[in-house]
């Protein structure tokens, strides 16, 4: 595979956008790290009175064990195996991960004992309704607790550039956030127009069906979506689509 094939990636402004660059590199593709989300901690930490606590991102756990928060006695539940890993790897067990990483999968899994529970959620200020509508809807007492806000870093949209000058072969997008982030970006630049039709012109991968339904919103045509979502799955699948000889 030719080493100009350029994928964007959208992971936050920090280590993950450089483990992002590195597995595309790794993949033979060029990675264009484009950071749509940099995190903006509250200083809050999940309730201690909970009888079940969801966490729903790695940043989440890491933002919680450096506050000391402790589970007590209540079930902890993780989105997603990252989360998860996250979790254990701060000392935490795990009793909850969902067969599918979702929001709709966590409320599958947890609907059926949830009635009369105190269920606490805590995550970003971006976190879907999908989760804790579901979750009063099976009767529990749920509280939303917001860790951190996501917020567009300055300068963001390098990746706008080159898909309105049709020099973008593909994208990752891994959250409804970022593709909004992206058009944000094209929009500030004037080239809110041009930048969607080069995407629609590229390969677009997205890591679950919101995602891809955010970017239906806006007029982005999506060709991947991974079994699991799971960002390395993403990336391979980006990869495979956008230069597939190199998997022959």
């Amino acid at each position: 595979m030719p080493r100009d094939t350029t994928v964007a990636v959208f992971r936050p402004d920090d280590e993950r956008l450089d483990d992002a660059a590195e597995l595309i590199e790794s993949l033979g593709a060029t990675p264009v790290p484009d950071a749509m989300l940099a995190v903006k901690p509250t200083d809050a930490t999940p309730r201690t009175d909970a009888d079940l606590v969801v966490l729903t991102s790695k940043t989440g756990v890491e933002l919680a064990a450096a506050a000391g928060w402790e589970p007590a006695d209540a079930t902890v539940a993780a989105i997603g195996e990252s989360t998860a890993a996250a979790l254990r790897d701060a000392g935490y067990t795990v009793d909850i991960v969902p067969e599918e990483y979702t929001s709709t999968g966590l409320v599958d899994a947890l609907a059926g004992d949830a009635a009369g529970k105190r269920i606490e959620v805590a995550r970003s200020d971006h976190g879907s309704d999908v989760l804790t509508d579901g979750l009063d809807e099976a009767g529990a007492y749920v509280h939303e607790t917001i860790l951190y806000r996501l917020v567009r870093p300055d300068g963001a949209g390098e990746s706008a550039a080159l898909a309105a000058e049709g020099e973008l072969d593909a994208a990752a997008f891994t959250s409804s956030l970022t593709v909004a982030h992206f058009v944000e970006a094209a929009e500030e630049r004037g080239i809110r127009e041009a930048a969607i039709e080069g995407l629609n012109d590229a390969v677009v991968g997205v890591i679950g069906p919101p995602t891809r339904e955010t970017a239906a919103e806006y007029g982005i045509d999506v060709d991947v979506v991974p079994d699991r979502a799971d960002f390395e799955e993403l990336a391979c699948d980006v990869v495979e689509a956008a230069a597939p000889t190199h998997f022959q």
